[in-house]
């Protein structure tokens, strides 16, 4: 499988294939050893300076694999203008380093000046739609590509919601030519916290639209009688999240698969063999599909 890697052109497409998120605690060992998976993904925000250590380990790493940018700032779903500071920054990585594919996810993130350290899911309303679609429009626009959005893991609802957060995300593909993100492990968290239907969920999502999937880890919390799934990114993927994962490729298709760890974070060899667990189903998906 570590030879395979090598396989695809950094400057190609990425491949329907595991990667795994680069954080600075495996700079060093990414560029040094090169570890067998089939592409790395970034957070956004973290290069937009000119210089310094995480910079070059980036850009050696991209002279290797290819990369997916993943934004954590834009709100896109917020009512105040979009900063255009922070886009342009956004637009400036991108051309530094032209990533295959750019992310953002459905939420809102800032009001009446504040800004707020989290993801906040929007409610599920024609409004929602049109609002949130106009946004990657301009998003889109502004960077000359599309972008894939994400949906978010939740810890209320809205009582104004209308529509489902499946059919809220098809609309707004339609309505904005963008791309989605299928976090499988968010799916799941909603489902525990939520009550969603995490197969109704999978069932349900645009199929073309979706060119990226994430997995990550959760951990539970109890609150009061509730049995609470916190989005922490801190562990292994569990194994329900892994079974609605064989669900979503069995009917979407191999897709290129991101092993998420972001707190907690393991050593390289331990991110690595999670990634080949989803490399190992999507193999098999591929020889059933044969």
């Amino acid at each position: 499988m570590g030879d395979a890697v090598h396989e695809t052109l950094p400057d190609g497409p990425i491949p329907a294939r595991a990667g795994i998120g680069l954080r600075s605690a495996h700079h060093e060992d990414a560029a040094n050893g090169r570890p067998p998976v089939a592409w790395l993904e970034v957070h956004t925000e973290n290069y937009f300076h000119d210089g310094g250590p995480s910079l070059r380990a980036l850009e050696r790493a991209r002279g290797h694999y290819p990369i997916s940018m993943h934004g954590v700032g834009l709100g896109l779903g917020s009512v105040a203008p979009l900063d255009r500071g922070h886009l342009e920054r956004v637009k400036r990585a991108i051309q530094r380093f032209e990533p295959a594919l750019v992310s953002e996810h459905a939420c809102w993130g800032h009001a009446a000046g504040e800004h707020f350290n989290d993801l906040l899911p929007l409610p599920y309303t024609e409004e929602a739609v049109n609002h949130l679609a106009s946004r990657v429009r301009e998003v889109q626009d502004f960077l000359g590509r599309q972008i894939l959005v994400e949906n978010l893991s939740s810890y209320f609802a809205y009582s104004a919601s209308r529509l489902t957060e499946w059919d809220f995300l098809a609309a707004v593909v339609e309505r904005s030519g963008c791309g989605l993100l299928l976090d499988v492990n968010n799916v799941y968290v909603n489902s525990v916290n939520l009550g969603l239907d995490a197969g109704k969920f999978i069932a349900s999502v645009p199929r073309g639209a979706v060119q990226e999937i994430h997995l990550a880890g959760h951990r539970r919390n109890r609150v009061g009688s509730r049995d609470l799934a916190i989005d922490d990114h801190g562990s292994a993927v569990c194994a329900e999240v892994w079974t609605l994962y064989e669900r979503a490729i069995e009917r979407l298709g191999p897709v290129p698969t991101l092993v998420e760890w972001d707190t907690d974070v393991p050593a390289l060899e331990v991110l690595v063999a999670e990634a080949h667990k989803a490399d190992a189903r999507l193999e098999r998906k591929r020889g059933l599909a044969a």
